[in-house]
């Protein structure tokens, strides 16, 4: 609570606020670590509601993507289609209110009519998407970006939230969310400290409960599914394909997954797409062909820090796609040899510190799997991605930043590695380095009684 309520204050007075939240989740997650061990599942679960609080009592500080989310859900309420609409489209003028829309009221023409049109310049593009003063909503002359499960999310949570509410209705069931995560992960795991790395993080508490974003249900239903895998193969693919269609990045842990929940992950994705498919047509992908391109996944020009330092954005492009290839083929292989959560893990936080996404929340998911498959240092990868986030515009310093990331994360894993092999070398030569008879392969207490 003190970390969130600091970092909220020091984003009002523009005072480091992510560098203090990387510093601040650091005590946190040493603090629980070492005084953790004892904690039961409903002191971690009630903590993490607790550090909910202090982003609820604040307007969203991280970004306002939680105010579309707010006009997507209302759209849809509507009988409308956020993928066929842009907010300050004048046929939606009914829609508006003070709290989206404060400098624009619903009997004002903001100028905007008619399906929105994309061009394929870039620089026309950027133009397009800027934000206006009138409202809260970012990029409001462009549709939406997001896919189905997450428009359906958002308009149920709009069905029960009033108008005057504003955010608070999303920011209450990302906290909800957030909580809920932190019991699965308790009650599936040994140890409560994993949970609470999760739950009592300051990042959670302020994605979260501050700032809605939707990637907390991305990792919600990423860990349901890694969960659910060995049991229920079909049933994880479900989930797999709710999540990617909460936002596209689950898709790229198919490998790890069985072929059967892929192909029901893959299926569940496009199915949901149908609805909007019949309601907006060819515009059904909104806005996200766009953004793609708006945030240089396309062509390579603003994507992969570390690439940066050595290649130029053309070699940068094609250096990527053969590691995601490279590493999609290994995790295929890795699933057949170790648990699925741990393939999940360092194959989500390897696709991040490949593509270095603008936006640091991105990374929720990865702490929900480093939790889940215990690999702390994949934390480095969220954290390097706030200090990266405040380094906006300077990009050396940012490449520099993540590939910190990476070297931490590589030092973890080579000390892992350092200290397992002894162990399994001493297990080897325990079995076979003996004079006793070798009677491991016969059943025991055959005809036996207890």
């Amino acid at each position: 609570m003190g970390v969130a309520s600091v970092v909220i204050l020091a984003a009002n007075k523009q005072w480091w606020p992510n560098l203090l939240l990387v510093v601040g989740s650091l005590v946190v997650a040493g603090v629980v670590w070492r005084f953790g061990r004892r904690l039961g599942v409903v002191a971690v679960v009630v903590v993490a509601g607790v550090c909910q609080v202090p982003g609820l009592m604040h307007a969203p500080i991280t970004s306002t993507d939680a105010y579309r989310y707010v006009w997507d859900g209302r759209v849809q309420l509507s009988g409308s289609s956020p993928y066929s609409h842009v907010p300050l489209d004048d046929a939606l003028a009914q829609l508006r209110d003070p709290v989206l829309f404060p400098g624009l009221s619903p009997a004002e023409r903001s100028g905007v009519t008619g399906p929105p049109r994309l061009p394929k310049d870039p620089a026309a593009l950027a133009a397009l998407s800027t934000d206006d003063p009138r409202t809260r909503i970012n990029r409001p002359r462009v549709p939406t970006i997001y896919p189905p499960v997450a428009q359906a999310y958002v308009t149920v949570v709009a069905f029960v939230t009033p108008w005057s509410a504003g955010t608070l209705g999303l920011q209450l069931a990302a906290a909800l969310l957030a909580i809920a995560l932190t019991w699965l992960l308790a009650v599936g795991g040994r140890d409560p400290r994993w949970a609470a790395l999760w739950g009592w993080s300051p990042i959670v508490a302020l994605e979260a409960g501050n700032a809605a974003h939707i990637d907390v249900l991305a990792a919600v239903l990423i860990t349901a599914a890694v969960m659910t895998s060995a049991r229920r193969p079909k049933l994880a693919g479900l989930i797999l394909g709710a999540a990617a269609s909460v936002k596209l990045l689950p898709l790229l842990l198919l490998p790890a997954f069985r072929k059967r929940s892929g192909l029901v992950a893959v299926s569940t994705f496009a199915a949901s797409y149908i609805p909007h498919l019949i309601a907006a047509g060819p515009l059904v992908l909104g806005f996200l062909p766009g953004y793609l391109t708006q945030e240089g996944f396309s062509d390579g020009s603003s994507r992969s820090a570390i690439l940066a330092l050595l290649l130029p954005p053309e070699a940068r492009q094609l250096a990527a796609a053969a590691l995601a290839i490279g590493l999609a083929a290994l995790a295929f292989h890795r699933a057949r040899h170790e648990p699925i959560a741990i393939t999940c893990c360092w194959l989500y936080g390897a696709a991040l510190l490949v593509a270095t996404p603008t936006y640091p929340w991105y990374g929720l998911p990865l702490i929900a799997l480093a939790a889940l498959a215990r690999r702390p240092e994949w934390l480095a990868v969220p954290l390097a991605s706030y200090l990266a986030y405040g380094s906006f515009g300077h990009e050396t310093r940012q490449s520099l930043i993540y590939v910190a990331a990476a070297v931490i994360v590589a030092t973890g894993l080579t000390l892992r590695h350092r200290s397992v092999t002894p162990k399994r070398f001493d297990a080897i030569a325990a079995t076979t380095n003996t004079d006793r008879r070798d009677e491991t392969h016969r059943p025991r207490n055959l005809g036996g009684s207890r």
